[in-house]
Protein backbone atom coordinates (compact mmCIF):
# COMPACT_ATOMS: atom_id res chain seq x y z
CA UNK A 1 0.00 0.00 0.00
CA UNK A 2 1.52 3.43 -1.29
CA UNK A 3 1.64 6.31 0.78
CA UNK A 4 -1.42 7.85 -0.36
CA UNK A 5 -3.44 5.02 0.92
CA UNK A 6 -2.07 4.43 3.77
CA UNK A 7 -2.51 7.78 4.80
CA UNK A 8 -6.52 7.61 3.79
CA UNK A 9 -6.35 4.40 5.67
CA UNK A 10 -5.15 6.25 8.54
CA UNK A 11 -7.93 9.24 8.09
CA UNK A 12 -10.49 6.91 8.06
CA UNK A 13 -9.36 5.02 11.35
CA UNK A 14 -8.83 8.40 13.67
CA UNK A 15 -11.18 10.77 12.17
CA UNK A 16 -14.13 9.69 14.17
CA UNK A 17 -11.97 9.71 17.67
CA UNK A 18 -10.23 12.79 16.41
CA UNK A 19 -14.26 14.34 15.34
CA UNK A 20 -15.69 13.32 18.95
CA UNK A 21 -13.02 14.98 20.97
CA UNK A 22 -13.89 18.69 19.18
CA UNK A 23 -11.27 18.57 16.18
CA UNK A 24 -11.57 18.21 12.47
CA UNK A 25 -8.86 16.32 10.31
CA UNK A 26 -7.83 19.01 7.87
CA UNK A 27 -5.32 16.78 6.51
CA UNK A 28 -3.18 13.38 6.88
CA UNK A 29 -0.30 12.32 4.80
CA UNK A 30 2.90 11.11 5.16
CA UNK A 31 6.47 13.71 4.76
CA UNK A 32 9.91 14.05 5.02
CA UNK A 33 12.54 11.82 3.63
CA UNK A 34 11.73 8.51 3.50
CA UNK A 35 7.46 9.53 4.15
CA UNK A 36 8.46 8.55 7.97
CA UNK A 37 6.65 11.51 9.31
CA UNK A 38 2.89 11.21 9.64
CA UNK A 39 1.88 14.76 9.91
CA UNK A 40 -2.32 14.86 11.42
CA UNK A 41 -3.42 18.16 10.99
CA UNK A 42 -6.26 19.33 13.00
CA UNK A 43 -8.33 22.57 13.61
CA UNK A 44 -10.86 22.78 16.93
CA UNK A 45 -14.41 22.42 16.00
CA UNK A 46 -15.01 25.87 17.77
CA UNK A 47 -12.51 27.20 15.26
CA UNK A 48 -10.32 28.41 18.40
CA UNK A 49 -6.93 29.32 17.54
CA UNK A 50 -4.93 25.83 17.96
CA UNK A 51 -2.68 25.46 21.29
CA UNK A 52 0.43 23.24 21.97
CA UNK A 53 -1.93 21.06 24.48
CA UNK A 54 -4.72 20.52 21.61
CA UNK A 55 -2.46 18.97 19.63
CA UNK A 56 -0.69 16.87 22.76
CA UNK A 57 -4.44 15.37 23.17
CA UNK A 58 -4.90 14.74 19.49
CA UNK A 59 -1.35 13.01 19.61
CA UNK A 60 -2.58 11.25 22.49
CA UNK A 61 -5.76 10.10 20.52
CA UNK A 62 -3.77 8.70 17.60
CA UNK A 63 -0.79 7.15 19.01
CA UNK A 64 -3.43 4.92 20.77
CA UNK A 65 -5.75 4.25 17.72
CA UNK A 66 -2.44 3.40 15.61
CA UNK A 67 -0.90 1.06 18.04
CA UNK A 68 -3.87 -0.63 18.31
CA UNK A 69 -4.86 -1.24 14.48
CA UNK A 70 -0.71 -0.79 13.44
CA UNK A 71 -1.34 0.29 10.01
CA UNK A 72 2.03 1.17 9.27
CA UNK A 73 5.01 -1.24 9.01
CA UNK A 74 7.84 -0.10 10.67
CA UNK A 75 8.68 3.21 12.22
CA UNK A 76 7.78 6.29 11.84
CA UNK A 77 7.36 9.46 13.58
CA UNK A 78 4.10 11.29 14.28
CA UNK A 79 3.25 14.95 13.86
CA UNK A 80 0.63 16.93 14.80
CA UNK A 81 -0.51 20.32 14.03
CA UNK A 82 -2.83 23.33 13.34
CA UNK A 83 -2.66 24.43 9.72
CA UNK A 84 -1.71 27.97 10.22
CA UNK A 85 -2.53 30.78 8.38
CA UNK A 86 -1.70 30.02 5.04
CA UNK A 87 -3.44 26.41 5.35
CA UNK A 88 -3.81 23.94 3.01
CA UNK A 89 -7.57 23.88 1.04
CA UNK A 90 -8.30 20.25 0.96
CA UNK A 91 -12.16 19.93 0.99
CA UNK A 92 -14.75 21.63 -1.42
CA UNK A 93 -15.74 23.50 1.68
CA UNK A 94 -12.96 24.95 2.39
CA UNK A 95 -13.10 26.83 -1.19
CA UNK A 96 -16.48 28.69 0.10
CA UNK A 97 -15.33 28.87 3.52
CA UNK A 98 -12.18 30.75 2.30
CA UNK A 99 -13.73 33.06 -0.41
CA UNK A 100 -12.30 36.60 -0.26
CA UNK A 101 -8.54 35.41 -0.02
CA UNK A 102 -6.19 35.09 -2.16
CA UNK A 103 -5.10 31.45 -3.00
CA UNK A 104 -2.63 29.43 -4.99
CA UNK A 105 -3.97 26.40 -6.91
CA UNK A 106 -2.10 23.81 -8.70
CA UNK A 107 -3.60 20.96 -11.10
CA UNK A 108 -2.30 17.68 -11.77
CA UNK A 109 -3.02 18.69 -15.34
CA UNK A 110 -3.12 21.65 -17.44
CA UNK A 111 -6.81 23.43 -17.06
CA UNK A 112 -7.16 26.32 -19.22
CA UNK A 113 -3.71 25.90 -20.62
CA UNK A 114 -2.09 26.67 -17.42
CA UNK A 115 -1.31 24.13 -14.19
CA UNK A 116 -0.74 27.05 -11.47
CA UNK A 117 -3.34 29.05 -10.53
CA UNK A 118 -2.98 31.94 -8.12
CA UNK A 119 -5.99 34.74 -7.35
CA UNK A 120 -8.76 35.79 -4.84
CA UNK A 121 -10.93 32.68 -4.20
CA UNK A 122 -14.71 33.65 -5.25
CA UNK A 123 -15.89 30.08 -4.02
CA UNK A 124 -16.88 26.55 -5.29
CA UNK A 125 -20.28 26.15 -7.40
CA UNK A 126 -20.85 22.30 -7.87
CA UNK A 127 -17.58 20.70 -8.56
CA UNK A 128 -16.09 24.23 -9.82
CA UNK A 129 -13.84 26.45 -8.04
CA UNK A 130 -13.95 29.91 -9.04
CA UNK A 131 -10.96 32.53 -8.85
CA UNK A 132 -10.15 36.49 -10.12
CA UNK A 133 -6.95 36.51 -11.38
CA UNK A 134 -5.94 39.64 -11.37
CA UNK A 135 -9.23 40.69 -13.30
CA UNK A 136 -9.09 37.56 -15.35
CA UNK A 137 -11.69 34.32 -14.00
CA UNK A 138 -10.65 30.93 -14.02
CA UNK A 139 -12.73 27.88 -13.32
CA UNK A 140 -10.55 24.90 -12.12
CA UNK A 141 -12.84 21.54 -11.44
CA UNK A 142 -12.19 20.25 -8.21
CA UNK A 143 -11.18 17.28 -9.03
CA UNK A 144 -8.21 18.30 -11.34
CA UNK A 145 -6.53 20.67 -8.09
CA UNK A 146 -3.53 18.40 -6.86
CA UNK A 147 -2.11 21.02 -4.06
CA UNK A 148 -4.40 24.31 -2.78
CA UNK A 149 -3.75 26.78 0.15
CA UNK A 150 -4.13 30.13 1.12
CA UNK A 151 -1.49 32.81 0.77
CA UNK A 152 -0.09 34.83 3.45
CA UNK A 153 -1.67 38.55 3.04
CA UNK A 154 -2.71 41.34 5.15
CA UNK A 155 -6.14 40.72 4.64
CA UNK A 156 -5.36 37.37 6.11
CA UNK A 157 -3.57 37.92 8.81
CA UNK A 158 -6.24 40.53 9.83
CA UNK A 159 -9.12 37.93 9.73
CA UNK A 160 -7.04 35.40 11.91
CA UNK A 161 -6.20 38.59 14.29
CA UNK A 162 -9.97 39.30 14.48
CA UNK A 163 -10.78 35.63 14.53
CA UNK A 164 -8.45 35.15 17.56
CA UNK A 165 -10.20 38.15 19.15
CA UNK A 166 -13.04 36.83 18.93
CA UNK A 167 -12.67 33.40 20.50
CA UNK A 168 -11.00 34.82 23.21
CA UNK A 169 -13.95 37.18 23.90
CA UNK A 170 -16.84 34.58 23.95
CA UNK A 171 -14.40 32.89 25.96
CA UNK A 172 -14.69 35.60 29.07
Amino acid sequence: MGTIEQAATIERLIGPSVSAAGYDLVRVRFMGVGGRTLQVMVERRDRRPITVDDCADVSVIVSALLEVEDPVPGSYMLEVSSPGIDRPLVRPDDFARFAGFEARLETARPVEGRRRFRGRLKGIEGDVVRLDCDGEQASVPYAAIHDASLVMTDDLIEAARREAEAAVLSES
